[in-house]
Order: C-alpha cells, then sequence, then structure tokens
C-alpha cells in the first residue's frame, strides 16, 4: 500500500460512575455498524456479571483472551466502597492485541480504556494497545469513567474518597473522533444498582452508602458534563479555525478584560469578575504590550496583576501588538469572546478632538462583541504619561508634512502683518524656529520641505529685490544654505533619536518577553507545552509547533494551536533553532522586528526541550539506580539470611539421616524442632519480600472493614512461639478501627517479631521440666497496649532495648535497616518496611518512638470505623 497507512478513528462512550451504561452504548454502537455490514470483533468487554450487558454479546464475533500466568495484581472480590475497575478483575486473561492485529477488522470493541495491563502484556495499559490498534488503521470503540481522567483524579479522590490507581491520560480521550457522554441522573443510577443491575445484592447496601452517595454521583455528573464541554468546545475552536471563521458565535458566555497596566487595572479585573460571575461566564484578562516597546509597564506590576488574575479565578495573557484597539479585537475573537471590558479614558477632552482613543476604536470596530466602559478614579486625573509625538510615528509624519507648510506659512503672515516693525534678521530666526519644529516632529522629509518652502518665502517677501524669486546678494544666497543646512542636521540628529528610542523600547519589550518565556521555562510543571502556548498567544498565531528531524523525518515534538505544522515548509514563519530543530509558525506572516524575539523564543523551547529529556533521563537513571541499590541490598541481606536457615536445615536432616549417630527421641524431636523453626524462618523470610513486591508495584488492595485490635493481636500471637513472653494490655470495649484484618495482623505481627528480635534480653526464672531443673535461655519482654485517642485507635508494642540511635526514627521504616547494622540478629529488615506499607494502603500512621527508659516504641494509628444502627 503506497503512502502512509491511515490512522483509525476512537469512539468513547464517558460516564460519570460505573452503572450508567457505558459498556451497554458501546455494544449497541457495534450491533448497529455490524447490521450496515461493518466487519465488528469484540476485542475485550467486561460484563462484571451483568446479564443485561451480556446478552448485548450474542451475535458479535469475540477474540478469544490471552491467558496470563496468575499473580496477585488483581483481587477476586469486588469492594463495595469503590466502584469496580479493570484492576480488580479476578480473570488471569487480557486481549489478545497481536491475534486483533492479525484479524485486522474494520471496528475493535475494547471495554475499560483506562485498565492496567497484566504482567507480561504486550503493553502496561490497555489505552497503549488501542493506539497501536489506531496506527494500524483500526477504528475503536471504547469506554471510559471521569475518575479515571488524569487531570480529575485528585479531584474525584477528595470527593469520593476512593483513589483510583489506574488512570489514562486527557490528551489520548482528547484526541479521540468522539466522545459521547452516557448521562444518567443519580437517582436513576442508584435505583439500577438497588436492583443488582451494577453489584451482587451482598454489595450493594455498602455501595449505596459509600461511594455511590448522591452527593458523590452528582459531583461526579457535574465534572463529566463540564469535561465534556470543554471538548465541544476545543471542537468548536478548532472547526472555526479551520474554517477561518472570526465572526463571534454566542455559543458560550466569555468575558475579555483588557487592561494598560496604570493603577485602575486591579479594579477592571475585579469588575469584570463580578460581570463575569453574574453571566456564569470564564474570565480572561489581556494586557497588550506595544510592539515598539512604548508606554511599557514594569514586570513588578505585571506579576502583581498576574496574582490578582490568579486569586480571582481568571486567566491571565499578554499579547504584542502596535495597533491596541486591532490587537484585542483580534484576541477577543480568537477566543470567542463574547463581552469586553475596558476602563474609560484617562484622556483629556482636548486630546480626544485630536485622538478619539482605545475606548472609541473598540466599540466601533467590536462588531457582535458587548463592549463594558467601565468608569474608575483615574479617569478623573488625566494620563499618568506625557503623550508625545514619538509615541505614534504615523501620526508624526502626518503632522510633520501639515506642519512643513502652516509654520513657514504662518512665519509669513506674521511677517507681513508687522511690515516694517520686524527686521529681516528676525524674520529669519522666525522661519529657523520653524524649520526646527517641523524637523523634531516629522523627521528629514518634512524638515527639507519647510526649509525650502521657508527659503522661497523669505527671499520672495523679504529679501530685495521683493516679489521675486531672484537672489541679489550673495549673503542672502549664504542665508538660504544655511537655513537648509540647519533643517537636515536638526532633522537627521531628531531621526536618529527616534530611532534610537524605537529600538530601547523594543528591545525592552523583547525583554519582557524574554523573562517571562524564561520564567514559563524555570517553573511551569509543563515547560514546552506552556512555552508554545505563549508564543503563540504573544504574536496571535494560530499554531506553533516545535519540529525535529529524525532519520530524514521531521517529527512534531511539541505543539499549541490548530492544525500545527508537520513540516517547516507547511509554515508562515519558520525559525531555524538547530538544523534539525525548527520552530514552526502558522497564522500570520511576522514582521522582521519580531524576528529576534522570536529566535530568542525557539532558544528557550530547545532548552525546554532538552530539560524536558533531561529530567526524563534523571528520573530514569534514579530508577535504575534505586533498582540497582534494592538488588545489591537485597542480595546481601538475603545471601546470608537464606543461607542461614537452609545451614541449619540441611545439618539437622543430615543428622537424622546418618545411621551412625544413635539418637534419643529428645535428641531427634530437637532437630525436627530446628527444621520446622528455619522452615518458619524462611516461609517469613519469603512473604516479606513477596510483600515488598506488592507493595512497590502498588498491588495492595486492601478490603477496608470494621475490626478490633484484640481479635488482631490474638491472631498475630497465635503464629509467635515467644508469646509467653508478651504482655498484652488490649481492652475489648475499644471501638472497632476501619482496616484490612489480613493486612492488620500481617503488621501487628512483624511489628511484635521485630520487637521480640531487638528487645532487652532478661533472664527467666528456673523451671522444672520433668524433675530435672534448669535455666531457660534468656528472652526479651515486650508490652501491647492499645487506646483510644480522639478518631482513632492506637496500638503501641513496647520493647526494652537498645533503642535507636538519634535522628533515626523514620529510617527504621526502610527496607534493610536493622537498627543500623550493628549487631548480627538474623532478618533482612523488611518486616517493618512492609508494615508500613500495609499501613498506609490502609488510610492509618505507623510512627517510631522512643521508649522511656530505653527501647523503641511502635505506634500503629487507624481511624474508628463508622459503626451502623438498625
Amino acid at each position: 500500500m503506497d503512502g502512509k497507512r491511515k490512522r483509525g478513528e476512537l469512539r468513547i462512550y464517558l460516564g460519570a460512575a460505573p452503572g450508567v451504561g457505558k459498556t451497554f452504548a458501546m455494544l449497541g454502537e457495534a450491533h448497529r455498524r455490524k447490521a450496515r455490514g461493518t466487519d465488528v470483533v469484540v476485542g475485550l468487554v467486561e460484563t462484571h456479571g451483568r446479564e443485561n450487558t451480556a446478552a448485548l454479546l450474542d451475535g458479535l464475533e469475540q477474540l478469544p483472551r490471552r491467558h496470563l500466568a496468575p499473580n496477585d495484581h488483581h483481587p477476586t472480590d469486588l469492594p463495595a466502597t469503590s466502584p469496580p475497575s479493570a484492576e480488580q478483575r479476578p480473570s488471569n486473561t487480557e486481549m489478545d492485541v497481536d491475534g486483533l492485529l492479525a484479524r485486522r477488522p474494520e471496528v475493535a470493541v475494547v471495554d475499560e480504556l483506562a485498565h492496567t495491563n497484566l504482567p507480561g502484556s504486550r503493553n502496561a495499559k490497555r489505552w497503549q494497545d488501542v493506539e497501536e490498534l489506531l496506527d494500524a488503521g483500526i477504528d475503536v470503540l471504547s469506554t471510559v469513567n471521569v475518575q479515571h481522567l488524569e487531570s480529575l483524579n485528585d479531584v474525584v479522590e477528595r470527593i469520593t474518597g476512593v483513589r483510583q490507581r489506574e488512570t489514562v491520560p486527557d490528551e489520548v480521550v482528547r484526541r479521540a473522533e468522539q466522545v459521547e457522554l452516557v448521562d444518567l441522573t443519580p437517582e436513576a443510577l442508584r435505583r439500577r444498582l438497588a436492583h443488582g443491575n451494577v453489584y451482587a445484592a451482598h454489595k450493594i447496601d455498602a455501595a449505596l452508602g459509600n461511594y455511590f452517595r448522591v452527593g458523590n454521583l452528582t459531583a461526579l455528573r457535574e465534572l463529566a458534563l463540564l469535561w465534556v464541554a470543554d471538548q465541544v468546545d476545543v471542537a468548536l475552536q478548532r472547526y472555526r479555525s479551520e474554517q477561518s471563521i472570526t465572526d463571534t458565535w454566542e455559543t458560550r458566555e466569555r468575558v475579555v478584560v483588557a487592561i494598560s497596566g496604570g493603577p485602575e487595572s486591579e479594579t477592571l479585573i475585579r469588575r469584570a469578575r463580578r460581570i463575569a460571575a453574574r453571566a456564569g461566564a470564564e474570565l480572561l484578562v489581556v494586557h497588550i504590550m506595544r510592539g515598539d516597546g512604548l508606554e511599557g509597564v514594569s514586570p513588578q506590576l505585571v506579576a502583581g496583576f498576574r496574582r490578582v488574575t490568579e486569586d480571582v479565578g481568571a486567566t491571565f495573557h499578554t499579547v504584542v501588538g502596535d495597533d491596541v484597539p486591532t490587537a484585542l479585537l483580534d484576541f477577543a475573537r480568537g477566543v470567542n469572546a463574547t463581552q469586553l471590558v475596558l476602563g474609560t479614558s484617562r484622556r483629556s477632552r482636548l486630546a480626544r478632538v485630536f485622538d478619539e482613543g482605545i475606548g472609541a476604536a473598540t466599540v466601533q470596530e467590536s462588531g457582535p462583541i458587548d463592549v463594558h466602559m467601565v468608569t474608575h478614579d483615574e479617569a478623573r486625573r488625566g494620563p499618568r504619561r506625557r503623550w508625545t509625538a514619538a509615541a505614534h510615528p504615523r501620526y508624526r509624519k502626518l503632522l510633520g508634512w501639515v506642519l512643513a507648510v502652516l509654520l513657514p506659512g504662518a512665519v509669513t503672515g506674521i511677517g507681513l502683518l508687522l511690515g516694517e516693525g520686524l527686521t529681516f534678521s528676525t524674520n529669519l530666526v522666525g522661519f529657523f524656529l520653524a524649520t526646527v519644529v517641523v524637523a523634531l516632529v516629522g523627521g528629514h522629509g518634512p524638515a527639507l520641505a519647510a526649509a525650502f518652502l521657508g527659503a522661497g518665502l523669505l527671499n520672495f517677501f523679504f529679501t530685495p529685490p521683493y516679489y521675486t524669486l531672484a537672489i541679489a546678494t550673495a549673503a542672502n544666497l549664504v542665508t538660504l544654505v544655511a537655513m537648509l543646512v540647519v533643517a537636515v542636521l536638526v532633522a537627521l540628529v531628531v531621526d536618529r533619536a527616534a530611532r534610537l528610542a524605537e529600538q530601547g523600547a523594543r528591545a525592552r519589550t523583547e525583554a519582557a518577553l524574554l523573562a517571562s518565556y524564561a520564567r514559563t521555562v524555570l517553573t511551569s510543571p509543563f515547560p514546552l507545552a506552556r512555552l508554545l502556548e505563549k508564543v503563540r498567544e504573544n504574536f496571535a498565531l494560530e499554531s506553533v509547533a516545535l519540529l525535529e528531524r529524525r532519520d530524514g523525518e521531521w517529527e512534531r515534538v511539541a505543539c499549541a494551536g490548530p492544525r500545527p505544522c508537520a513540516e517547516p515548509d507547511e509554515a508562515d514563519v519558520d525559525v531555524p533553532v538547530t538544523a534539525d530543530v525548527h520552530l514552526a509558525l502558522r497564522g500570520r506572516a511576522l514582521p522582521a522586528a519580531d524576528q529576534r524575539a522570536l529566535e530568542a523564543a525557539a532558544g528557550q523551547a530547545l532548552m525546554a526541550l532538552r530539560q524536558q529529556r533531561m529530567a526524563a533521563e534523571t528520573a530514569e537513571a534514579q530508577r535504575r539506580a534505586e533498582t540497582t541499590e534494592l538488588r545489591t541490598a537485597l542480595l546481601s541481606a538475603v545471601g546470608h539470611d537464606l543461607r542461614t536457615p537452609l545451614t541449619s536445615i540441611k545439618a539437622a536432616i543430615g543428622s537424622l539421616r546418618d545411621i551412625d549417630l544413635e539418637l534419643s527421641d529428645e535428641d531427634t524431636s530437637e532437630l525436627l524442632e530446628t527444621v520446622e523453626v528455619s522452615a518458619d524462618r524462611l516461609t517469613g523470610l519469603i512473604d516479606n519480600l513477596l510483600d515488598s513486591s506488592r507493595l512497590a508495584t502498588g498491588a495492595v488492595v486492601p478490603q477496608l472493614r470494621a475490626v478490633t485490635y484484640d481479635e488482631v493481636v490474638a491472631r498475630a500471637l497465635a503464629g509467635i512461639d515467644e508469646r509467653r513472653t508478651v504482655s498484652v494490655d488490649v481492652a475489648e470495649h475499644l471501638p472497632p478501627v476501619l482496616a484490612d484484618l489480613g493486612l492488620l495482623e500481617r503488621v501487628v505481627a512483624n511489628v511484635i517479631d521485630n520487637a521480640l528480635r531487638h528487645g532487652r534480653l532478661t533472664p527467666r526464672r528456673v523451671v522444672d521440666v520433668d524433675g530435672d531443673g534448669r535455666i531457660q535461655a534468656d528472652e526479651p519482654e515486650v508490652a501491647v497496649r492499645a487506646s483510644a485517642y480522639g478518631d482513632r485507635v492506637e496500638l503501641r508494642v513496647v520493647d526494652h532495648g537498645q533503642g535507636l540511635p538519634k535522628n533515626t526514627a523514620s529510617a527504621v521504616f526502610a527496607p534493610f535497616q536493622r537498627l543500623g547494622d550493628r549487631d548480627a540478629t538474623p532478618g533482612i529488615g523488611l518486616g517493618l518496611s512492609v508494615a508500613k506499607g500495609f499501613v498506609d494502603a490502609m488510610g492509618g500512621a505507623i510512627t517510631a518512638e522512643d521508649t522511656p527508659g530505653g527501647g523503641l516504641t511502635i505506634v500503629i494509628s487507624l481511624p474508628i470505623a463508622a459503626v451502623t444502627t438498625a
């Protein structure tokens, strides 16, 4: 097949919560497409035991799933406190991506886009599987819940209290050709849940009382609606850009407030916020920066206005443009604004006669955009700076030509009017003055015209012979030439000063832009994308793309705006950064004066790209270093602790098998006990290693319920031989805590075992065994106590050993830490690390404290479980 293969289209069914009917709607679409003759294959659909959903699979071709080795990453029990997700699937199967690519249907049905694949799968995430299918030209139907969107994950956690471990990048969903919202009211969803259409019967009550509360569902529904509304807005902007539509479409209220940087700017921002709030509109604050740098505002003031903008919940934008009304209206039309807020002019009435001002010009050209003129105290105080002719080069030149005619004529009229009252020298000075004024205002062209006109008038009216252009004497000729020379010199000086002032002002503008770009690169969490967006916004462009050539092909590294360029030849402005990196701009041709600022922005973009890649490489190197360190520590610790019990087991078994040894029953029992103890030690070692691995991969999903500490401590001590040396003071009347019984039992067992290993040894009393009195081996003393404090219950495991070195309390929970490795105590230092991981997963806290009199106290704190009464 010639050329590039056409990419498949992605259609996503988005829901606010599980059970709204996403999969049902997706399968309905699959049946409709099949009825039209489309080749449809179900790659993978999760029915979660819902009969109505499973029934829709009938009549559709289903690709067999790929079987993987079972693992404990997907517990079989679905907790009723959280929605069903792919991470809780009981099956050890995944979608067969290779088989689907080989089958190459026209449409593939792939459920649960945010799902994390089992180890051994082709890709880590299902959305990556879908990307492969799309690249192969296969259309895909998929589903996703709003809580799985990366940008909303933390918001959903604050609303529901449930952390979603599986997420999908927003950009993956935004790139979909169609995103269809499957909506259902909270009340209808709860009825569906109560009828058993979402969860099994024994989980319905817990689900209704936790995740599926009306408030939670209402908030999630609003999030989904707002996210889809933003998507529709993005699609509309893309369409308007592609169709070159600049007229305002009042599909959504947007308010733009323009600030000049003066003292009234903060007042305008707050007033615009109130206007936007009444209309339920989005607010954008725009600061127009003159391209020539004149009338600039200090960076400190701009930073202050930016903070005010953020405080009121708006967005701050900077646009470069010499013609302020045009730049302002271009920006407003570009964001499809419906209302524009401006401050009233501070110009005097006389000044408005010559120049109507920004506000009036904006109102005349605004079209369908409503313009609000807001009064402020600064309007009565007049302009805060002088308006000079140099500030407006076009007006200055025009005024210069007007004065080149009027001023010499005025001097001539005054001379004729006063007649003999003025001498020749006085008239000469008047023409010199007129020439200098014209030169100051209009530059060398009007000045030369004024000089020639003044010389002719002086010669015609005031130099003998009068009323003729003849030059009678050499002195008159010298006078006329001097006038021309003075006009040229003054004009050149004025013109050079104006150019230098304009260059300095433009340099200030460029410096402000570069400072803004540098601040973005240094402070933004996504510097490259934000930098390109600022460049697009500052220069009013349609799109900006950073292109890099790899293996002879141009690749778009990052972009901002619709229709970004894929190659430098497609750009309206191409700014080479290096031979293989270009900044491609689309939208309009920019003047050469902006080239230097664009080159600097391109350099900043390259720096941001390298910074981004260096950060990724650093993170990868750090991950590898941590893995290597962990592996080294693991091998060092495990090498000894595996060898010791294995050596004991081998020696004991060797003695038992030696036919030459005559062993008594007591010796045989002792050797068997050695084997059993060593095997138990190996079992504990393997359990801790497995638990540590599960914690590292985030595969621990606690099943929280109300449990009591007395029950947990009893179960934990049942597996400890030294339980007779542990004193327990845990009252039965203490309130239950919210925890996973199995995980909490492991936590308490590990902490008690650690205390027994490192506690202080005290001699036991003499006991009589079969009439043979002897002293047993020394043993540690450990106390276990519990007490309620506020809304939590704390369990303390106290030993009286050597305690911890100063400032090392937090390190005791790090892997492979054994009290600084100061002794030969067996163990690899994973017990407390695993305990901390389990407690954190259950939403509790575990800390280490010094025991009064010496030793270590481990405190396990968990929240009190809510007790419901009938």
